[in-house]
C-alpha cells in the first residue's frame, strides 16, 4: 500500500523583502516518517515553516494538504512567535495609568489555555516543564527559555498533526535541554509529524527518519539522517572556511574618564524584589580592570535582572550599594553616563533592528546608541565602522543591504555596531542564540580577538555548555537553593 503523503509541495517560491528566500521547493512527507530541515543561518529554514505554517500565503507554486493536515493543523514553535506575543503585550501596556503602576500583561497561563480550562494534559506539562512558578507572570518578565517552554506547551495542547520546532534547544540552560530531548524522543515515536529545524548535523536527533538540506532557499540533499550526515557536501556547507581577521582599529575618542584605580563595578549585598517575588537576594560582585566575566544560571534565575542594574535600566538600582566605574548609583549621573560606557549585543537588540539600512550605516549607529541611524555622521565615523568590520572579518560586507544577511552575518555586523566607539564593557546577553556552528565559531573567535586587543571587557551571559570564550576569567552563577537562587563568584 503506498504511504499517503501529509502534505504536498511542488515549485514553492517565495519572495521575501524583494529577496529570494524560496526556490522551486518540492516536498512531500509521508505519515509515519519524521524529518529535520538542515542549513546554515539565511538557508530559507524559516521561511519553509513560515508557508508550512501559513504565516507566509504570498508565494507562487502548489501546497496541497492532506485531510488529516486539514483537520488537526500545522503549529510552529519559533523566537519570532515569541516576539510578537510580547510586542503586543508592550503596545497594549497601561502601567501608567494603574495605581500600582504594574501591567503584568498576558500571563503565562493564560497563553497556553488560549481561553479553554486547564485540564490533566495541561497540569502534566507544566509540570514535566518545571514552569509551574511562572503561570500567572506576564510573558514580558519571564525568560527565554520559560518563553520556549510555554510556547510548546500550547502546541502539544493542540494536538497538530505538524508540528515544526525551531533549534528547541536554544536558550534553555542544560536540566531543561535534558528535559526538552526526553519530550522530543517521545514525540518522534508518536503520531504527531515532527519537522525540526536545525542548524548543526549534531542537533538532529537519532529518531529522525529523513533530512532535507537547505541552502539559499534552494533544496541541496534530501535523504534519510544517515546519508545525510555522512554527506561530505553537507558537511562542508556546514563548516567552511573562517574568513581571516583583521587588526582592530584604533579607540574611538571616549567623552568621558575613568578613576585611575578600582572596580569597573560593585555591588554589594544587592537585593531585588518585584511584590512578593524575590530576584536577587544579597549579591556581591566585583568587576576588576583584569576581568572578562561569564554570567549563568538556569531559566528565570535573574541574569537579565541583574545586567539591567548596571545598566541603568532598571531603577531598582536606586537606594543599592551599587557603584559602576567608580560612581555610585544615585548620586547624580544620567543613565546616558551610565550607558555611553557598554556595547550591548542581544537577541532582542537584532529582531528588533530597523530594516533598510546598508551594512556600514547599521555598524555607525553604535556611534549613538540607536537602533537605526537618525543622527549627522561623517567620514571618521564611516571610516572606523569600516575598519571595526574588517578587523572581524566582514569588510566584503560593508556595502550591502543589511536585510540581505544571513541571520548569522547580521549578528555579526552587530558586535561591530556594539564595538564601533570602543567601549570599556561589552555586554553580551547570550550573542550565540539562534546562530548556526559556524557562525558561533566566528562569534566566539571574534570576542576573544577583541578581549586579547583592546582595553574592553567582556560580561558574557549563555547558559549553552561550551560556547565559553577562551578570555573568561571570572565566572559568575546563580545556584538553586531551597529559597530560589545564590549568585557565587569564581
Amino acid at each position: 500500500m503506498t504511504p499517503t503523503p501529509l502534505l504536498h509541495l511542488d515549485k514553492i517560491n517565495l519572495v521575501y523583502r524583494a529577496l529570494p528566500a524560496l526556490r522551486d521547493i518540492n516536498w512531500s512527507p509521508n505519515s509515519g516518517q519524521q524529518w529535520a530541515c538542515l542549513g546554515p543561518n539565511g538557508a530559507g529554514k524559516t521561511s519553509l515553516a513560515r508557508v508550512l505554517s501559513a504565516q507566509a500565503t504570498h508565494y507562487s507554486g502548489n501546497y496541497t494538504r492532506s485531510q488529516l493536515l486539514e483537520d488537526r493543523g500545522v503549529a510552529y514553535v519559533c523566537f519570532e512567535q515569541a516576539k510578537a506575543l510580547c510586542d503586543r503585550d508592550r503596545k497594549l501596556d497601561d502601567s501608567e495609568f494603574r495605581a500600582d503602576a504594574s501591567d503584568p500583561g498576558t500571563t503565562v497561563r493564560s497563553v497556553i489555555l488560549g481561553g479553554r480550562e486547564a485540564d490533566a494534559r495541561f497540569e502534566q506539562w507544566v509540570s514535566r516543564l518545571h514552569i509551574q512558578h511562572i503561570l500567572h507572570r506576564g510573558l514580558r518578565f519571564i525568560s527565554t527559555g520559560e518563553m520556549r517552554k510555554t510556547l510548546l506547551i500550547r502546541a502539544l495542547l493542540n494536538e497538530p498533526a505538524l508540528l515544526i520546532l525551531d533549534s528547541p534547544l536554544d536558550g534553555l540552560d542544560r536540566a531543561s535541554q535534558a528535559d526538552m530531548r526526553t519530550i522530543i524522543d517521545e514525540l518522534l515515536h508518536s503520531d504527531i509529524t515532527l519537522l525540526l529545524l536545525c542548524r548543526q548535523l549534531e542537533d538532529i536527533p537519532a529518531g529522525i527518519s529523513h533530512v532535507m538540506v537547505l541552502d539559499n532557499g534552494s533544496v541541496v540533499a534530501s535523504a534519510s539522517r544517515p546519508e545525510i550526515i555522512a554527506n561530505e557536501n553537507v558537511r562542508k556547507l556546514m563548516n567552511p572556511a573562517m574568513a581571516a581577521l583583521d587588526a582592530l582599529p584604533k579607540p574611538a575618542p571616549r567623552p568621558y574618564t575613568l578613576p585611575e584605580s578600582g572596580p569597573l563595578v560593585e555591588l554589594r549585598d544587592v537585593c531585588v524584589s518585584y511584590g512578593d517575588l524575590t530576584v536577587l537576594r544579597k549579591v556581591n560582585w566585583v568587576l576588576g580592570r583584569d576581568s572578562h566575566c561569564c554570567v549563568s544560571g538556569p531559566n528565570g534565575c535573574g541574569k537579565s535582572t541583574l545586567l539591567s542594574l548596571i545598566t541603568g535600566d532598571n531603577h531598582k538600582a536606586y537606594g543599592q550599594d551599587i557603584t559602576l566605574f567608580g560612581i555610585r548609583r544615585g548620586s547624580g549621573e544620567s543613565v546616558w553616563d551610565i550607558k555611553q560606557k557598554y556595547g550591548q549585543l542581544d537577541t532582542q537588540l537584532h529582531l528588533n533592528y530597523v530594516r533598510g539600512m546598508c551594512v556600514v550605516e547599521v555598524v555607525v549607529s553604535g556611534f549613538f546608541d540607536t537602533i537605526g541611524l537618525y543622527d549627522d555622521w561623517g567620514d571618521q565615523q564611516r571610516d572606523t565602522a569600516q575598519q571595526w568590520l574588517a578587523a572581524l572579518g566582514l569588510g566584503q560586507y560593508a556595502r550591502e543591504s543589511f536585510d540581505a544577511l544571513s541571520f548569522g552575518v547580521q549578528r555579526m555586523v552587530l558586535l561591530a555596531r556594539a564595538m564601533v566607539k570602543s567601549p570599556i564593557i561589552l555586554l553580551l546577553d547570550e550573542p550565540t542564540l539562534g546562530l548556526d556552528g559556524h557562525h558561533r565559531k566566528l562569534m566566539l573567535r571574534a570576542i576573544d580577538h577583541i578581549a586579547a586587543n583592546s582595553d574592553t571587557h567582556i560580561i558574557f551571559v549563555s547558559h549553552s555548555v561550551g560556547e565559553t570564550p577562551e578570555c573568561i576569567n571570572q565566572h559568575l552563577v546563580f545556584e538553586p537553593r531551597d529559597d530560589g537562587f545564590e549568585v557565587v563568584c569564581r
